[in-house]
């Protein structure tokens, strides 16, 4: 995500220093006039905006603490934008580690894959102090085709979770309806083309559905992050005391499937379905 991400930013005109943990894989912004630097503090040195969009808390924290880290470069009146999905807990150490340095956060994960990253068309979920809305709405307008502002820090990111819960359900749901299609002898593509254009259609399944029954999974979101967002949600419903044990299951399901096809795009998690059904004759 962060390469297109940086990229657009890039072409809006706005300066972008880039740093990433692989730096080969930030190479190709050389090529956008973005500087690739070695560590994390030269691309924080003297920037408007410290932008984070990483896998997971601990990749986040890491890329900021340390003599080397943006926050060793983070100059006087910088502000964290934190982008990656990092649930509750780790938005929380985020903004721990952001008031100990005098830094205002802005809580904004984007909804949206590979292709609309790529497009400039992400949603972004921004929550923090209102002073940071004018720093942050160029960059919003150079990756998204939308962008909300929910309240205080953390608020996007629990929206997030929210939207995160009702997509893996879609996902899973659907990846067992084609493999119960397929186990009772129905083409799940005959299903798809029924419900096309009525109120039960959703363009989410019609993709992800057509990629399960072409057994074709080029990952535009990889099956492991997905099972890492179902952890996030089930952390979090767990930590309000909410009983949720259908959120437990696509978790479980998420996590089995991407043991050995987390590489592959989350409509992979059809194969953990698909491989429990019997043998047809």
């Amino acid at each position: 995500m962060g390469l297109p991400m940086a990229r657009n930013i890039a072409k809006a005109g706005i300066e972008v220093r880039a740093w990433n943990r692989s730096r080969e894989k930030a190479e190709p912004l050389s090529e956008e006039g973005v500087a690739v630097l070695d560590t994390a503090a030269e691309a924080a040195s003297g920037a408007g905006v410290i932008l984070t969009i990483l896998s997971d808390a601990d990749a986040v924290l890491d890329s900021m603490e340390g003599s080397d880290r943006a926050l060793a470069g983070a100059g006087d009146g910088a502000v964290w934008l934190q982008m990656s999905t990092i649930g509750i807990e780790g938005t929380e150490r985020c903004a721990t580690l952001a008031e100990e340095h005098g830094l205002p956060l802005v809580d904004a994960p984007v909804v949206g894959t590979k292709q609309p990253a790529e497009q400039g068309k992400l949603t972004v979920l921004a929550s923090g102090a209102d002073e940071a809305h004018d720093r942050c709405e160029p960059i919003f307008d150079a990756i998204s085709q939308k962008a909300v502002w929910l309240g205080e820090a953390g608020t996007g990111t629990r929206m997030k979770l929210v939207i995160n819960s009702w997509l893996l359900s879609l996902v899973e749901g659907l990846a067992e309806t084609v493999a119960f299609a397929e186990g009772i002898d129905i083409d799940p593509a005959q299903f798809l083309e029924t419900i096309a254009g009525g109120p039960i259609d959703n363009a989410y399944a019609q993709m992800k559905g057509k990629m399960m029954i072409e057994r074709s999974f080029e990952p535009a979101f990889k099956l492991e992050l997905a099972a890492k967002d179902a952890r996030l949600v089930l952390e979090a419903a767990q930590r309000h005391d909410l009983d949720l044990p259908m959120l437990d299951a696509i978790r479980s399901q998420l996590e089995e499937a991407a043991e050995d096809h987390g590489e592959k795009d989350m409509a992979a998690a059809y194969l953990a379905s698909a491989q429990k059904q019997p043998a047809r004759r």
